[in-house]
């Protein structure tokens, strides 16, 4: 467990499920069963990470591991998948988002061996692709209506340390 300022971050668990899926409800329009958030734990759990203030949870992030070729060379690699992150909004712009994302890419590479980490977000999400940029995620690509209102997606990437 880590503090940054108010915030505390930790490895989210099973207790958890039901208050991630909370917040999933109350700041995004993705929204999912509770068993794929409970499999995305069982599977990935040194990936799936929580914040907390005041012993409240504020916000999540969850990933999967794949394989596939990499964005950045002509080779077959195992790639980080960020499916979903966010903070509740009156607990934004405070570099917790920033944390919990920095706090995934480390243990994707560090736990899985992933070389590249990978998401999508909505077009519309300047705030969310800022923080991708100064994170030095690449935009790869523009995927048409990913999202089920028919919004576009952008995919981003960024290399972690494991591949160098």
């Amino acid at each position: 467990m880590t503090q940054l300022r108010s915030f505390t971050f930790r490895r989210a668990d099973a207790a958890d499920i039901l208050q991630v899926m909370q917040i999933n409800l109350e700041t995004l329009p993705e929204n999912y069963p509770e068993f794929f958030f409970r499999d995305l734990l069982n599977k990935f759990p040194e990936s799936f990470f929580v914040a907390e203030s005041e012993g409240k949870l504020i916000g999540y992030i969850m990933c999967r591991m794949e394989g596939g070729i990499s964005n950045f060379s002509i080779s077959w690699v195992r790639k980080g998948h960020i499916v979903s992150v966010t903070v509740l909004p009156q607990y934004r712009r405070r570099g917790v988002g920033t944390e919990l994302i920095t706090r995934a890419i480390n243990a994707m590479a560090e736990c899985y061996d992933a070389k590249e980490v990978i998401l999508e977000v909505r077009v519309s999400n300047t705030p969310a692709i800022a923080i991708y940029g100064k994170l030095k995620f690449s935009q790869i690509r523009t995927i048409r209506s990913y999202y089920r209102d028919g919004e576009d997606a952008l995919l981003m990437a960024i290399q972690t340390a494991n591949s160098h």
